[in-house]
C-alpha cells in the first residue's frame, strides 16, 4: 500500500530553508547594492521584502492578520543574517504545526495551502534573483521544484493580475527545458538571463 498523500507545506519549507539559509548568509555587504531581476529591487531591498515575507507569513500558518504595507530595514541590524536564519526557522515550525494546511488564511481568504505555496515559492524563486545578482548559481531542491510548478501555474493568472507575475517568459524550447527553467518562466523571469559583468 503506497501512501499519495501530497508533501506537507512543512517539510517542503524545511527542504527548501536548508537551501536558503546559507546561500543569504554568504551574501556579502558589497553585494547589497547591486541590481537584482526584479527591477524594484536591489539586493538589500530584496533580502528585506523576503524577510518581510518570511516573518509574516508564520502569522498567516497561524491564521493571522499581517500587514505588508510597510518593509522595514531588517538588514540594518548587524546580526541580520542570523536573525533572518532564526525567523525561516521559526517560519518551518510555523507551517508544521498541526491546522497550518487547513481551512483558509489571509485577507484574500486563499486555501491555507495556497498560502503556503505563496511562501514556499518566494523562498525559491527569490534565491535564484538573489544568484543572478550576486553572480553565483542556485539550484533548489527539484523536490520543492517539482510541487511548485503546477501550482504557480494555477495561481499565474491571479498573480499577473495583481501584477505579483509578469507575463510569461517564452522559452526557445520548452521540451528541453528543467521543471526551475519553465517555473521561472511562469513567474515572468528568463532562466537564460546572466548578470551583467
Amino acid at each position: 500500500m503506497t501512501n499519495d498523500a501530497p508533501p506537507r507545506i512543512g517539510d517542503l519549507l524545511r527542504s527548501a530553508a536548508t537551501r536558503a539559509t546559507p546561500f543569504i548568509r554568504d551574501t556579502a555587504d558589497t553585494a547589497l547594492g547591486s541590481p537584482t531581476p526584479c527591477a524594484e529591487y536591489d539586493v538589500r531591498a530584496l533580502l528585506n521584502h523576503l524577510f518581510h515575507v518570511v516573518v509574516n507569513f508564520q502569522a498567516l500558518a497561524a491564521k493571522g492578520a499581517v500587514d505588508f504595507s510597510h518593509t522595514p530595514d531588517r538588514l540594518a541590524e548587524a546580526d541580520w543574517r542570523d536573525r533572518f536564519a532564526a525567523e525561516t526557522g521559526q517560519l518551518v515550525e510555523a507551517w508544521s504545526a498541526p491546522g497550518a494546511e487547513e481551512g483558509t488564511s489571509g485577507a484574500m481568504g486563499l486555501p491555507a495551502r495556497t498560502v503556503g505555496f505563496m511562501v514556499l515559492l518566494d523562498l525559491t524563486v527569490h534565491l535564484w534573483d538573489l544568484a543572478r545578482a550576486t553572480g553565483r548559481s542556485f539550484e533548489p531542491d527539484p523536490a520543492v521544484v517539482a510541487e511548485l510548478v503546477g501550482e504557480v501555474e494555477r495561481m499565474a493568472p491571479m498573480a499577473r493580475e495583481m501584477s505579483v507575475f509578469a507575463e510569461a517568459v517564452d522559452l526557445p524550447d520548452p521540451g528541453r527545458a528543467t521543471a526551475f527553467e519553465r517555473l521561472l518562466a511562469t513567474t515572468g523571469r528568463d532562466p537564460r538571463a546572466v548578470r551583467e559583468a
